[in-house]
């Protein structure tokens, strides 16, 4: 699978785990060590988990490798790095202290998938 690609199915992921206010970032041509950021939200420490078994699973049902799992046991803001796209899966206030997209504002946002 191309990145983006795997960036869609990530986000196909966690919305099926009703994430909240899924994006994906575009950041070809403004990081070296990314394309792709997917963001996602969950209301509460068992749905983050819930999310992040989900997309684990599923992008490696896909011979996707995850190269890197951070935060999964305090389960408050879980990162998943792929290289070639990283994923996100925050609390809701977490997400919103620490910006992630205000932080790469330049960046377009490559698709936002409502959960609805």
């Amino acid at each position: 699978m191309q990145p983006q690609e795997v960036a869609e199915h990530a986000a196909t992921l966690m919305l099926e785990k009703k994430a909240k206010d899924v994006v994906i970032l575009d950041l070809r041509g403004l990081s070296g060590a990314t394309d792709y950021f997917v963001i996602g939200s969950a209301e509460n420490e068992v749905q983050v988990k819930a999310i992040s078994e989900s997309v684990v699973s599923g992008l490696e049902s896909t011979g996707t490798r995850i190269y890197h799992l951070e935060g999964y046991s305090e389960r408050r803001w879980v990162l998943l790095d792929c290289i070639d796209i990283v994923v996100h899966i925050f609390l809701e206030e977490l997400r919103e202290f620490y910006g992630l997209e205000r932080l790469w504002g330049d960046a377009p946002l490559e698709r936002r998938i409502d959960k609805e």
